[in-house]
C-alpha cells in the first residue's frame, strides 16, 4: 500500500465488469439502466400504454451476471420470467446529450436478459409499493460480451434480437420496432442522469415474455452479432 491508496474498513468488492469481443481488456461496469415498455406489442401484452414518455429504472451492478452461462431461479417467486433485449455500452457520457450526438457516445453492444420476478412485480404494483425487489435482485441481468461499435452500427442498420428456451422461439423483433430509438433513448436518460462511461442501457423487449424454469436451457441473441447460451438452475450461479 502507498500512501496515496484510500484506506478501507475492509476490502472493497470486485470491480463488475464485462468482457468485450476481440480485446484483451474488460469493460468495467459503473451503472445498469432499463426501459420499459419499448416495444408496441409488448406494452399491448402487458396492458400499459404506448404513447407514454419512456420508462426507466435501475438496477445496481452486482444484478450482473457476467461471464457466466448459468442463472439462478431466485426466492419469493413462482413465476420468473425472461426479457430479451439490446445491450448498449456507454464509453463517455455527459448530462442533455443531443440525439445526434448520442451514438458518440456508444462503446458497444450486447445482448442481455432482464429477469423478472414477475408475480412478486404485480404484488407491488398493487400496493402501490416500488418494485426494485422484483426487477433489480442480484442475478436479474444476465449479458453476453459486448461487441465494439463501429460508426453508426446497429443504430443506422437494424438488428434482430431473438430468445430461444428449450428448442422454441419465446421472443424475436427488430431494433427498428422500439418505440424510442436508441440514440432517443440516451438523449431522454441524459436529462435526468449525468451518464458516464461504463454505463449499460438494457433498451427494451419485444412481445412473447414469459416463465423459466430450473433446468431451462436457451439462447439469447443478436443475430448474427453476438449470442448468450444459457441455463437456469437451482441455487446460487
Amino acid at each position: 500500500m502507498t500512501p496515496s491508496d484510500p484506506l478501507f474498513c475492509f476490502p472493497p468488492s470486485p470491480r463488475i465488469s464485462l468482457a468485450v469481443t476481440g480485446q484483451d481488456a474488460r469493460f468495467p461496469v459503473r451503472a445498469i439502466y432499463c426501459v420499459g415498455r419499448n416495444y408496441r406489442e409488448h406494452a399491448r401484452e402487458m396492458g400499459a400504454p404506448t404513447d407514454e414518455a419512456p420508462c426507466f429504472f435501475m438496477k445496481p451492478a452486482h444484478a450482473l451476471l457476467a461471464d457466466s452461462s448459468r442463472i439462478p431461479y431466485p426466492p419469493f417467486t413462482q413465476d420468473f420470467q425472461h426479457e430479451v433485449e439490446l445491450v448498449v455500452a456507454l464509453g463517455s457520457g455527459g448530462r442533455r446529450i443531443a440525439p445526434q450526438e448520442a451514438v458518440q457516445a456508444i462503446f458497444g453492444y450486447a445482448i442481455g436478459l432482464d429477469l423478472t420476478r414477475r408475480d412478486l412485480q404485480a404484488q407491488l404494483k398493487k400496493r402501490g409499493q416500488p418494485w426494485e425487489l422484483s426487477k433489480s435482485f442480484t442475478g436479474s441481468a444476465a449479458c453476453s460480451a459486448l461487441v465494439p461499435a463501429g460508426v453508426g452500427r446497429f443504430v443506422d442498420s437494424p438488428r434482430t434480437i431473438r430468445l430461444v428456451v428449450n428448442g422454441t422461439l419465446r421472443q424475436e423483433g427488430r431494433t427498428d420496432e422500439m418505440i424510442w430509438p436508441i440514440a432517443t433513448l440516451i438523449s431522454e436518460l441524459s436529462r435526468y442522469e449525468e451518464l458516464a462511461a461504463g454505463d449499460l442501457l438494457f433498451t427494451g423487449t419485444p412481445a412473447g415474455v414469459g416463465p423459466l424454469a430450473a433446468g431451462d436451457r436457451g439462447t439469447a441473441e443478436v443475430v448474427g452479432e453476438c449470442h448468450l447460451d444459457f441455463e437456469v438452475v437451482t441455487g446460487p450461479a
